[in-house]
């Protein structure tokens, strides 16, 4: 297990303040966020490469906080893989053994166990400097894997390879943590690549968690408007309770459009709608005959982005929609269509701002 405690570190303009966060031993956690938002920093407090101004850090439960780092047993890769290029691939993977004056036995043995382990045997009397970019991460999570650390920080490891490697790689990441059940930070700012590897994971701003849980949660319940948009939801409102809706539900008016928000609120509320949530159809079909508001819009502008396309709609208010390419196709719109945006009560999540 990881934990901090109220943990502060400034350098420059920039803070951290009062970092609590607990990991449980064996967890993949992504650590997510805006550059600048403190990721690599909180890392890098982590491995004792910066010196927390107050507060505690452990793991398990020793407390590390003013250990050096070759003491704390944390393996970490930085964003740039710190490799040494004037040295092999098989003395870089062993500085870390020569650091902590392992035995000679003990450093052949590991180096050659990790190397196998990430398949680039055949690459331990080669340089540094012909390595792919894919060679180089290896080589890097190598050399951390190499000292048996019990908890491994990863920054940005995939961030300098092309996307049908990164995506390959994430893959190896998620197998490799399975298999040695070694407590993992990933450092990130890109949600499919979050996704395919973690358990959970937190989002930084300025400093400070704004929201920490299962990513499903972050994506579906965002805390805040910052989680929300970071998650990439576009439908954001902020509208006024008009008085109760069936089945439990609100009616809150947005400009000319209404919605109905599960729960009973009064006076301003604000809410997300995520945008494969809302259901298109021809405004001259008819609504199935279930809760939810239909608003009259115009097909605004079409984006294909591969996994689905994206809807750009006009209306009283400006609507984002993700549809999946087959139910786009059927419904052939063009910037002349009247479209019905449907939305459902239990598609809409309220942020803040409103009162029960």
């Amino acid at each position: 297990m990881i934990r901090t405690e109220r943990v502060g570190f400034s350098v420059g303009q920039f803070r951290l303040e009062d970092v609590n966060l607990e990991i449980q031993a064996g967890e993949y956690f992504v650590l997510l966020g805006p550059p600048g938002s403190g990721k690599s920093v909180l890392l890098e407090c982590l491995c004792g490469l910066n010196r927390v101004h107050h507060g505690r850090l452990l793991i398990g439960d020793r407390d590390v906080t003013d250990l050096e780092p070759r003491m704390r047993s944390v393996g970490y890769v930085p964003q740039d893989y710190a490799l040494f290029p004037h040295w092999s691939v098989e003395r870089n993977i062993a500085c870390g053994l020569r650091a902590r004056r392992a035995s000679h036995d003990d450093i052949g043995r590991r180096t050659a166990t990790v190397a196998e382990m990430l398949g680039i045997v055949h690459l331990l009397k080669r340089g540094i400097a012909g390595l792919s970019g894919g060679e180089k991460q290896r080589v890097a999570l190598a050399r951390a894997l190499a000292i048996e650390p019990r908890v491994l920080l990863l920054d940005e490891p995939v961030s300098a390879l092309d996307e049908s490697m990164r995506e390959r790689v994430c893959t190896e990441l998620r197998q490799l943590q399975h298999e040695l059940n070694i407590t993992t930070i990933h450092v990130s700012h890109n949600l499919e690549e979050a996704f395919s590897v973690a358990d959970r994971g937190a989002i930084l701003q300025d400093g400070q968690f704004q929201q920490m849980g299962p990513l499903q949660e972050l994506l579906r319940r965002p805390a805040n408007e910052f989680v929300a948009r970071f998650m990439r939801c576009q439908n954001i409102f902020t509208g006024r309770s008009v008085g109760p809706g069936p089945g439990g539900t609100t009616k809150v008016a947005v400009r000319e459009a209404h919605f109905l928000v599960p729960g009973r609120w009064e006076g301003q509320v604000k809410f997300t709608v995520r945008p494969e949530n809302i259901a298109l159809m021809r405004a001259d079909a008819v609504p199935e005959n279930q809760l939810g508001v239909a608003i009259a819009m115009n097909h605004g502008r079409s984006v294909d982005l591969g996994a689905y396309v994206r809807v750009e709609l006009l209306g009283p208010l400006p609507l984002v929609a993700h549809m999946p390419h087959r139910a786009f196709t059927s419904l052939k719109p063009n910037p002349q269509t009247d479209l019905l945006a449907v939305v459902h009560p239990e598609s809409v999540h309220v942020l803040c701002e409103g009162r029960k």
